[in-house]
């Protein structure tokens, strides 16, 4: 779809030194230009980037995942990238999908990965998956299997329109908005998630507060859009 060069990866990461090294290697069987954000980690996150020859970028403290990945594709764009994928450093995410998720693209200005429910999946990321993704298809119109999935993949383009003001875990939501209000193309990529850790991301307050927030969004929005904004 688009020459190496223009394909950049960009991989948030917070205290990942155990998975990083593996995330990197996988990701490099499909992409040259890769860039980690160590996002104020007090391991060895940061090293480890260095010593896998990436694009090693650094918060000095803790800003949050919204805002490492922001960091990533500013850099990114920057340097010319004409498409961005956002992974995980955790493991979770498995780098082999990178191909389909460029294939869709193809044909749509972003791309979503849904994980598909397994028995290893928290009781709790399912319901509020459900109750998240039906919020995010009532304000914004997008029929979404996953609204907190952080494997995407979208187009620089794409990008200035989507990019976000959330630090923290509510990136995800604040993009889906974005792209709504923007009418973008999407698409979806299923993948299987490996849960290699004790669950770690959107709690219970966490989800109410995404949801409050999509809220208020679209009201913000409807309200620029009254006064001719």
């Amino acid at each position: 779809m688009k020459a190496a060069r223009d394909i950049w990866v960009v991989i948030p990461a917070y205290n990942e030194a155990n998975h990083l090294a593996k995330v990197i290697a996988g990701v490099k069987r499909y992409a040259t230009n890769i860039a980690v954000v160590d996002d104020g980690s007090s391991d060895s996150t940061y090293g480890v980037a260095k010593r896998a020859g990436v694009h090693a970028l650094r918060h000095i403290v803790n800003l949050g995942k919204g805002a490492a990945l922001k960091t990533g594709c500013d850099f990114a764009v920057q340097q010319g990238a004409s498409c961005i994928i956002a992974i995980d450093a955790d493991g979770q995410h498995d780098p082999k999908d990178i191909p389909r998720f460029l294939d869709e693209l193809r044909n749509a200005d972003i791309v979503f990965g849904y994980r598909r429910f397994s028995a290893d999946m928290p009781l709790i990321l399912k319901f509020g998956n459900i109750f998240i993704s039906a919020a995010a298809s009532v304000l914004y119109g997008l029929k979404l299997r996953d609204t907190q999935c952080g494997y995407r993949a979208f187009t620089a383009a794409a990008y200035k329109k989507i990019r976000w003001k959330s630090l923290d875990y509510g990136v995800e939501s604040e993009m889906i908005a974005n792209a709504g209000k923007h009418n973008l193309k999407y698409a979806e990529v299923g993948i299987k998630t490996i849960y290699s850790d004790k669950y770690k991301g959107t709690t219970v307050l966490d989800g109410i507060k995404i949801v409050f927030n999509m809220l208020l969004w679209k009201l913000r929005a409807s309200g620029s859009n009254g006064n001719g904004v």
